[in-house]
């Protein structure tokens, strides 16, 4: 009977233990589909205001630049290793627009291939030419879409470099009296930077700023060297860099290379004034002479023509 009664309560006592574990374990994975649900509900939330602030983002955010991103994926997968550094070259002339940047460039670069197969194809559909011509057509506008940015950039550098070498002279005439007057160079530099216009003067106000964020004046002006492509400029701050090594007057050094860079302009100005006979000789012979035999020899012609229809 006492082990009837034993076996009855380890019974009892087990079945207890039993209940008390389902109940936990019940109540952990209703806690557990509860946290589930929500984090689903959250989850929603948190992609629908997402949505909700891509659609209220501007069409550039959401369309444009994904879509440069991706083109600039394709141009780099096919164009050369060195494409980057030739294109932060080109923007480094080119003064570094805000707006554009190597990847950009590499987009356009690739939008501007796509886009000329197409037009390609139109043209040729529309006109109504044979396959070969079709394909020629493509040919010629997809290389011109490709390299038109390129072009764009290149032309932008040169406008901005002549108008450099051009602005020049008179700068450096402006920083030797600057100089000359007591001004430290760094006071010269920006009364420069502050009373002319132009590239030039985005220069000097850059090397300003190099200069205050603690590069050292000789590293700061061979960086404005390295940048452009004038000849002057970058003899300019190769003398002021040996000037500042050697510790040789600034003011001395100023006016020889302010003497130089005006003779420079006088002699690069009638090279250009010799130059002006031979580019005007094609527009000449191909443009004005044939307009003025037809007015001369035309009314004889036509004279002529006419007798001898006559007879």
């Amino acid at each position: 009977m006492a082990l009837i009664l034993l076996l009855l309560a380890l019974i009892a006592i087990f079945v207890a233990i039993a209940l008390v574990v389902l109940s936990v374990g019940t109540a952990v994975l209703n806690r557990k589909d509860v946290v589930r649900s929500l984090s689903a509900i959250e989850e929603m939330q948190i992609s629908n205001e997402k949505r909700q602030l891509d659609l209220n983002s501007p069409f550039t955010d959401r369309v444009i630049t994904p879509t440069l991103e991706k083109f600039t994926e394709w141009g780099k997968q096919f164009a050369p290793a060195d494409q980057a550094n030739r294109i932060r070259r080109r923007l480094d002339l080119a003064g570094n627009p805000p707006t554009w940047d190597p990847n950009r460039i590499v987009a356009f670069k690739v939008l501007g291939l796509i886009g000329g197969l197409i037009l390609g194809l139109l043209l040729g559909l529309l006109f109504g030419s044979g396959l070969i011509a079709i394909i020629g057509l493509m040919i010629i506008s997809s290389l011109a879409g490709y390299f038109g940015p390129n072009l764009a950039l290149y032309q932008v550098g040169y406008n901005r470099t002549q108008q450099m070498a051009k602005d020049l002279p008179d700068a450096l005439d402006l920083l030797t009296i600057s100089v000359e007057s007591g001004m430290a160079f760094d006071s010269a530099v920006s009364q420069v930077a502050r009373n002319t216009t132009g590239p030039l003067a985005e220069e000097f106000f850059r090397l300003l700023q190099e200069m205050q964020i603690g590069l050292s004046r000789t590293e700061a002006i061979r960086a404005m060297g390295e940048r452009s492509d004038i000849p002057e400029l970058r003899n300019f701050a190769s003398a002021m860099v040996q000037a500042d090594r050697l510790g040789i007057p600034v003011a001395n050094v100023l006016r020889v290379q302010a003497g130089e860079m005006r003779t420079k302009r006088s002699q690069r100005a009638e090279e250009m004034a010799q130059k002006v006979p031979v580019k005007i000789l094609f527009p000449l012979v191909f443009c004005i002479l044939p307009v003025l035999f037809i007015m001369i020899l035309g009314p004889a012609a036509i004279s002529i023509i006419g007798s001898f229809a006559g007879k």
